[in-house]
C-alpha cells in the first residue's frame, strides 16, 4: 500500500491543463477561467453622486445655513454641461456626473427648496457623497485571475468591466461506470440481493460541480464481456472512473477484465479508510481511476482524488489547497497505520473555534452520516489518542461539494 500522498502525487501527476476555448458571458457559469479578465472601461467612468441631493463647492456650505442658487438639473443618465460658480448649486440625481466645480453632494434632507433658492441646514466636505472617477475599476484592471471557477458575481463583474467574451479551459469529460450484478437503477425493481446504485448518479453530480462533464456509461454486470463493452464507451474522454471491482474478492473483476483493454496499472490500494482498494493506472489513451464500490468510500475518494484531478485539467493546479483545522468535540482513540477520515458536524464554541464532533458510528455503509456531515477528520497513521479541545485536521466539504 502507498500513502494517501503518494497517491495524490502520481494521479495528479498524470494530468495537465486542457485546452482553451471561447464562450459567451452568458455560457460562462460554472467554467474556470484559462484568461485574466482586463477591464475595458473605467467604472464610473467620472466622478459621480453617491446620492440625490444638490451638488455644490464645499467652500460655499462651510457656513450654514447657506443660500444657494440652482442654475440646473444632473439626472440619472444625464449631466449639466455648465460649470458651476460661487454661490451656485445643481439639482442632481444617484449616479449622475458631478458639474464642473462641484467637489461635494448635499443630501436633499439637508436642504429646503423654494424655487431656485436652496437653503442648505448641513454643509458638507469635500468628497461627501461622491464616488471618484475609477473608484471600482479602471480599463486595465485585472478584475478576475485566470484559473478562477467563476460564479455569478464573476459574471456580473465581467458584464460591468464590458467583456463580451471569456477564455475558458475545456470541460474535462468524466466517464463513470459503475460495476456490479447486485446494483440496480434508482426506481427499477429490486431483486433479491440486489441494492440500488447510488454511485454514478452521486459521482456524475460530483464532476459537474467541480467543473467537469460527466458521462454516466451506467452499471456493468460481473463478466468480462459486459465490463469491456461498457467501457468502450470512454472512448474520448479525458478520464475513466470505475466504482466496485477493485478489491479482492472473485467478482472484483475490473482490474482483471480491462487488462484486455490494455490497462497499465500504476497502483493498487492505499492506507487509508475508507477507500483503501483505490487504483490507477491508463487504459490505452484513457487515465483510470478505479474507486471503491461502497458509496461512502467512493465520494470520499473523490473529494480526496477526482477532485484534485479535475482542477489540474482546468488549470487550477496552483499552490495547493492550505490544510485546515478545527478543534475536537470529543475524544478519539488512537489510529492504526492506515490514515483516517472521519465524517463530522461542525459547530462552534463560545470563543468562536470550530469544533468538529466525529459520528459515533463510521462504519462505510452508512451513507446518511457522509449526507450530514460537514467535513472530514483526518486522522494520519499511527495518531496517538487526541482528547476534546485538541487540533485536528479537517476536510470541510465546501458549498456544492457533496451537497453541502
Amino acid at each position: 500500500m502507498i500513502s494517501v500522498e503518494e497517491a495524490l502525487r502520481r494521479i495528479t501527476g498524470a494530468f495537465r491543463p486542457l485546452a482553451v476555448e471561447t464562450v459567451g458571458l452568458g455560457e460562462a457559469l460554472g467554467r474556470v477561467l484559462a484568461e485574466d479578465v482586463v477591464g475595458r472601461v473605467t467604472q464610473p467612468p467620472a466622478a459621480v453622486s453617491a446620492m440625490d441631493g444638490y451638488a455644490v463647492r464645499a467652500a460655499d456650505v462651510a457656513q450654514v445655513p447657506a443660500v444657494l442658487t440652482q442654475v440646473g438639473e444632473a439626472p440619472a443618465g444625464g449631466a449639466y454641461e455648465g460649470t458651476l460658480a460661487a454661490g451656485e448649486t445643481v439639482r442632481i440625481f444617484t449616479g449622475a456626473p458631478l458639474p464642473e466645480g462641484a467637489d461635494a453632494i448635499v443630501i436633499q434632507e439637508n436642504t429646503k427648496a423654494a424655487g431656485e433658492r436652496i437653503t442648505v441646514k448641513e454643509g458638507a466636505a469635500a468628497g461627501t457623497y461622491v464616488r471618484p472617477a475609477g473608484l471600482d475599476f479602471r480599463a486595465g484592471d485585472v478584475g478576475i485571475a485566470a484559473g478562477r471557477l467563476l460564479g455569478a458575481r464573476d459574471v456580473g463583474l465581467a458584464a460591468a468591466m464590458n467583456v463580451p467574451w471569456l477564455r475558458v479551459r475545456r470541460r474535462p469529460r468524466i466517464a463513470i461506470l459503475s460495476t456490479g450484478d447486485e446494483l440496480v437503477m434508482p426506481g427499477e425493481p429490486i431483486g433479491p440481493h440486489q441494492l440500488v446504485g447510488s454511485n454514478g448518479l452521486s459521482l456524475s453530480a460530483f464532476a459537474a460541480v467541480c467543473g467537469a462533464t460527466p458521462v454516466n456509461l451506467g452499471i456493468a454486470r460481473d463478466s468480462r464481456e459486459s465490463l469491456t463493452s461498457l467501457a468502450a464507451g470512454a472512448r474520448g474522454a479525458d478520464l475513466l472512473v470505475t466504482t466496485g471491482g477493485a478489491s479482492v474478492g472473485k467478482h472484483d473483476i475490473v482490474r482483471e477484465a480491462l487488462d484486455d483493454s490494455g490497462l497499465e496499472l500504476d497502483f493498487w490500494k492505499i492506507a487509508m479508510r475508507p477507500g483503501k482498494p483505490l487504483m490507477f493506472g491508463r487504459m490505452g489513451e484513457i487515465p483510470l481511476l478505479g474507486l471503491p464500490g461502497n458509496p461512502v468510500s467512493s465520494l470520499v475518494c473523490a473529494l480526496l482524488f477526482l477532485r484534485p484531478a479535475i482542477d489540474v485539467m482546468l488549470g487550477r493546479q496552483a499552490e495547493g489547497r492550505p490544510a485546515e483545522t478545527a478543534v475536537l468535540g470529543a475524544a478519539l482513540g488512537e489510529n492504526d497505520h492506515r490514515q483516517d477520515y472521519l465524517r463530522a458536524r461542525l459547530s462552534f464554541d463560545d470563543v468562536g473555534r470550530r469544533v468538529a464532533t466525529a459520528f459515533e458510528r463510521q462504519d462505510s455503509s452508512m451513507f446518511a452520516t457522509l449526507a450530514h456531515a460537514d467535513c472530514l477528520i483526518v486522522r494520519p497513521p499511527n495518531a496517538p489518542p487526541a482528547a476534546p479541545g485538541d487540533a485536528v485536521e479537517i476536510v470541510p466539504f465546501s458549498r456544492g461539494i457533496l451537497g453541502i
